[in-house]
């Protein structure tokens, strides 16, 4: 039996994202995993896959722990000896392929962002350039989650030997199944999921919902997911005036998107929204940043509404211009976003995707 190890950077994203990849490898393979939390490990476990816990600094270059981590990835693929590893996110896209290339390990890796390095012409982003070109040079396959992610690495000429486009990382439409909307009666209700922090646009999101909710009183705002230190007090004072509701990380997101009116994403960077797939799924308005990561998951005036990055005003004018739809041609983008869901973005066809690459690299085969 052959083996497959995958190096990701958190426990419940692998398992909310790419849980029917790791179970539809489980079936030919023996499955390695490699994270630095406890999240859903033990769901993981359950289902065969062999957990290995590596703690990895997920924000910024240190080079001590940067080193550490590499050193940890290169005796762990000596020692299991994988006959392909499958990377995601930065850290382990550059390190562990890295230490693949090296050790002659066949890998594919999967370019889930660019985040901020990427945004300034400094030092940060020379380095983290080359050390992708590098790293990705002998990748079988680099995919990529969204065009212009795509075309980026292109300019920068970082390459492996081919490339491919996901729809990201796909939605399980059985899961997110979608839900009728919710009643008129009841009050309006945006939905933020993510990490409290301020390339998500939480600055922006914070200034509009105070405004918002000076003119609609009966307007909900409700934010899921845990906040960055420097979020903290903040949030508690906007907490405190009653203009958002906090709830901390969730395993279970389904009921919230259910009470929702629509999903609000004015995030400044993605490699493709999941949140917005599963709340489309379900049956929900898109209220989002027209960039690379979110305007794929939606359609300007028919599934939702998009508006300009880091402006807090064309935020604000957004949610008006929401608000005063009727019910029934909000309850219509839903019903069009999840249509959308099943037409572009089922995860099935990510995993089958994948399943081409891994057992093309098995038989010693190159797809075109």
């Amino acid at each position: 039996m052959g083996k497959v190890l995958i190096l990701a950077n958190s426990a419940s994203g692998l398992y909310d994202f790419r849980n029917e990849l790791i179970r539809e490898l489980l079936k030919e393979y023996e499955v390695f995993i490699s994270l630095p939390d406890e999240q859903k490990v033990p769901e993981l476990a359950k289902e065969g896959s062999r957990v290995i816990h590596t703690p990895i600094d997920r924000r910024g270059i240190n080079p001590v722990r940067d080193i550490k981590l590499f050193c940890e990835y290169f005796k762990m693929v000596h020692k299991i000896k994988p006959d392909i590893v499958l990377t995601y996110t930065v850290k382990p896209n550059i390190y562990g392929n890295l230490c693949c290339r090296i050790q002659k390990i066949p890998y594919l890796a999967n370019i889930t962002g660019l985040g901020s390095a990427f945004e300034n012409d400094g030092l940060v982003r020379k380095i983290v350039v080359f050390l992708y070109k590098i790293a990705l040079k002998n990748a079988k396959c680099v995919f990529f989650q969204n065009r212009a992610n795509q075309d980026i690495f292109e300019q920068f000429h970082i390459q492996g030997k081919k490339a491919r486009l996901l729809p990201g990382s796909g939605v399980n439409l059985d899961r997110h199944c979608f839900k009728e909307y919710p009643s008129k009666e009841g009050g309006m209700i945006f939905l933020y999921v993510g990490r409290v922090m301020k390339e998500k646009g939480i600055d922006e999101l914070l200034y509009a919902a105070a405004k918002i909710r000076e003119e609609y009183p009966e307007v909900i705002f409700r934010l899921v997911g845990n906040y960055e230190d420097d979020y903290k007090y903040k949030i508690e004072q906007f907490e405190k005036k009653e203009i958002v509701e906090h709830i901390g990380y969730q395993k279970d997101i389904t009921p919230y998107y259910q009470e929702a009116s629509a999903i609000l994403m004015p995030s400044y960077h993605e490699g493709m929204s999941n949140v917005i797939l599963e709340a489309a799924a379900s049956g929900r308005p898109v209220l989002a940043s027209q960039i690379p990561g979110c305007q794929e998951g939606f359609e300007d005036g028919i599934t939702g509404f998009g508006f300009v990055p880091r402006d807090r005003e064309a935020l604000l004018e957004t949610l008006r211009k929401f608000i005063s739809l009727p019910y029934e041609k909000r309850a219509q983008m839903g019903k069009n976003a999840r249509v959308k869901m099943e037409k572009e973005f089922d995860r099935r066809k990510v995993v089958q995707i994948y399943m081409e690459e891994i057992h093309a690299i098995m038989k010693g085969e190159n797809l075109r």
